[in-house]
């Protein structure tokens, strides 16, 4: 692609999202997600493969669809309330409404079918920008709107993302299809405690960019898309794969690494509002995510390839990027840094 219209692309993407982030008005931020849809299509589009085509497609339509109820459910609760502003009232209603419409922008379950199809089709760069920055302004609004939405739909839509996002995992090959997966069920435990605990939300969703961004920058450093090339990653960049080893059990949740905070604070903090249940629940279902993490670890680090290969030496990565050094390191170091004002919260 056109360096010029790369660049152009990247800042609308980061226009569309300071737009939402900085609205107070309805319509300002239906305006953001509309220059956020469009930016990311020709990226989306950049390899002229039919595959990719498709992917664009379903993508525009499935947020198309989710930005007219967006704007339909606004300008409802403005014609009953009379207020533009996005943190005024909500009637129940439009509340039920906006809130599907943005887990459909998210790719929540059981309004997910599209996030698996769409990232499988596209460059692993452009499915970083999808798996990480495109929520960054759909969740800006959930955030914003916290105090309206309805719990039930919350909690429901939480375990539900949870348990689909471990389900649907399992019997994938495609290392792209499972971080969407692996997308959708971090997404649910940020969901399910949106309604208790906002700053929490907030923290878990800075995590969860850390460890994907890491994540997607291994896979683009050694170029793997299946399992099967990931296997044979070991003799090229040992360093690199044991640092991916530790970010794919990072984001199933294992102590003592990044990923185990939120989970933990998460679960407390069920406790805490008298939830067993719910936080039980939680619990168990993740544990399908953790069987397909722990079995692509094993294949990326714990198995060799069949055949012998004796100039593996040659191929070996001597360089590793600078980014893809940094977001790994905080992405495994980000643990003992973790504020104990959060771990104070949860006590108090």
């Amino acid at each position: 692609m056109n360096p010029t219209a790369l660049m152009i692309l990247l800042l609308s993407l980061a226009l569309g999202t300071t737009t939402v982030m900085m609205s107070h008005h309805w319509l300002l931020a239906w305006i953001g997600l509309e220059i956020n849809t469009l930016a990311i299509i020709p990226l989306m589009t950049k390899s002229p493969h039919p595959r990719a085509i498709e992917a664009a497609t379903k993508y525009f339509l499935t947020q198309a669809s989710a930005s007219a109820l967006i704007l339909f459910s606004t300008t409802m609760n403005a014609w009953l309330t009379g207020e533009w502003s996005i943190t005024s009232t909500m009637n129940p209603l439009s509340s039920t409404a906006f809130s599907m419409a943005l887990m459909l922008k998210l790719g929540l379950a059981p309004l997910h079918f599209w996030m698996p199809e769409v990232l499988q089709g596209i460059p692993l760069s452009t499915g970083l920008i999808l798996s990480t920055w495109q929520k960054i302004a759909p969740m800006t609004l959930l955030l914003q709107t916290s105090h309206l939405l309805n719990l039930n739909l919350l909690i429901l839509m939480g375990l539900t993302s949870i348990l689909v996002g471990g389900w649907g995992g399992i019997n994938q090959t495609q290392i792209r299809k499972i971080m969407a997966f692996s997308s959708i069920g971090h997404l649910g435990w940020m969901i399910i405690i949106l309604k208790f605990d906002p700053k929490l939300t907030l923290f878990t969703f800075f995590i969860y960019i850390m460890m994907t961004t890491a994540m997607f920058l291994s896979l683009m450093s050694v170029a793997s898309t299946k399992m099967t090339e990931i296997s044979t990653s070991w003799p090229k960049t040992p360093i690199l794969m044991t640092t991916t080893m530790l970010i794919l059990l990072s984001l199933a949740g294992l102590p003592p690494l990044t990923g185990f905070s939120p989970k933990l604070l998460i679960t407390l903090e069920l406790i805490k509002q008298n939830t067993l249940t719910l936080a039980a629940l939680t619990i168990l279902a993740s544990l399908m995510a953790l069987f397909f993490y722990t079995r692509l670890t094993y294949i990326s680090i714990l198995t060799l390839p069949p055949n012998t290969m004796n100039s593996s030496i040659h191929w070996r990565m001597n360089k590793i990027k600078s980014l893809t050094a940094i977001f790994t390191s905080v992405a495994l170091l980000f643990f003992p840094l973790t504020p104990h004002s959060f771990f104070y919260h949860m006590e108090t």
